[in-house]
C-alpha cells in the first residue's frame, strides 16, 4: 500500500512539474540583439545575423535614410516608423538588419530587433504592453506584409498602431515593414468606379502607406550597380569573380538585385571552398 502511494505520488509530482515547465518565462528584453516574437513571449536571438551597411551597394540614398532613423531610435531621440516597398531581393530586409546592428555598435546595449511574422500581428498589442516602460528601445520588425483585399481588420490595426489611441506602440517602439508595393492592400482599377465616392476604396488603401513617417522605395538594380555590388562582396571575402559569369548568374535567375549577387557570391565562395 505504501509503495502505491509513493508511486502515485512521485506520477503527481512529475506532472506537476511537467506543467510548471510548460509554462512560459517572461521574456528578459535587455538579454539579446534581437527576439522573435511567436504571439506570446520573445525568443531571444543571441546573435543579429547581418551584413555591414557599408557591403550594401546600390542603395547608397536608402541606406542612409534608415540607418539614421534607427540611430536615432537607439539613441532615444524621436524616430519614424518605416515602410520599405519594392521589388523582391532588392536589399530592403538586409537594410534593416544591418541598420539595427550598426545602432548597436555605436550605442551599445540600447535597441534591440524584435521580428514578428504575418501570423502573429493580432497580437502586437500584447507585445506592446510588455514592452511599454522598459528602459530599452525596440524595432519591431515585420517582413513581407501583404493584406488581402477582404481583410479590413489587418489594415485597421496597422493604423491604430501607427496613428496612436489605446493599441498605439509606445515610446520606445517604432515599427519597420517590407512589402512589395506600397500600397500594401491590392488595387484594383474597379475601386475607380464606386458610383458611391469613387476615390474612398483607394484613398484609403493608399493613405495606410501615409501613415508611415518614411516610405523608401526600391527598385530593380542596373548592370552597373549589379556589378558593383558583387565587386564589394567579392573584395571584402578575397573572391575572385569574372563580370561576364556574373551576368549570366544574373540572366539564368532572370532578375538583377543585390539578393542574386550575394547567391553568386555565395557560388563564388563555394567553387573556391570557403565559407562565408
Amino acid at each position: 500500500m505504501m509503495a502505491d502511494q509513493g508511486d502515485t505520488l512521485a506520477r503527481i509530482a512529475d506532472a506537476l512539474e511537467r506543467i510548471a515547465g510548460s509554462v512560459d518565462r517572461e521574456t528578459d528584453w535587455h538579454s539579446a540583439p534581437a527576439y522573435v516574437w511567436d504571439g506570446s513571449m520573445g525568443r531571444p536571438v543571441e546573435m543579429l545575423d547581418a551584413r555591414r551597411l557599408d557591403l550594401l551597394k546600390g542603395i547608397d540614398a536608402q541606406r542612409d535614410v534608415v540607418a539614421e532613423n534607427v540611430i536615432r531610435l537607439a539613441q532615444g531621440h524621436a524616430a519614424h516608423d518605416m515602410l520599405l516597398w519594392g521589388a523582391r531581393g532588392t536589399g530592403k530586409s538586409a537594410l534593416v538588419r544591418a541598420s539595427v546592428a550598426n545602432a548597436q555598435s555605436s550605442v551599445p546595449g540600447a535597441l534591440a530587433l524584435i521580428q514578428a511574422a504575418t501570423d502573429t500581428l493580432e497580437t502586437l498589442p500584447r507585445l506592446f504592453t510588455r514592452l511599454r516602460g522598459i528602459e530599452r528601445n525596440f524595432l519591431v520588425f515585420i517582413d513581407d506584409l501583404g493584406f488581402s483585399e477582404d481583410d479590413s481588420v489587418g489594415p485597421r490595426h496597422l493604423r491604430s498602431w501607427l496613428e496612436g489611441g489605446v493599441e498605439a506602440r509606445p515610446v520606445n517602439v517604432r515599427l519597420a515593414v517590407t512589402a512589395n508595393r506600397r500600397a500594401i492592400v491590392p488595387r484594383h482599377a474597379a475601386e475607380q468606379d464606386d458610383p458611391i465616392n469613387p476615390r474612398d476604396a483607394v484613398d484609403d488603401k493608399l493613405a495606410l502607406a501615409d501613415r508611415f513617417g518614411l516610405a523608401i522605395g526600391f527598385h530593380n538594380c542596373s548592370q552597373d550597380a549589379y556589378l558593383a555590388i558583387i565587386d564589394g562582396y567579392a573584395g571584402e571575402y578575397g573572391l575572385e569573380w569574372d563580370e561576364t559569369d556574373a551576368l549570366e548568374w544574373a540572366r539564368r535567375r532572370g532578375a538583377r538585385s543585390g539578393r542574386t549577387a550575394w547567391q553568386y557570391v555565395i557560388e563564388l565562395a563555394g567553387r573556391a571552398g570557403r565559407r562565408i
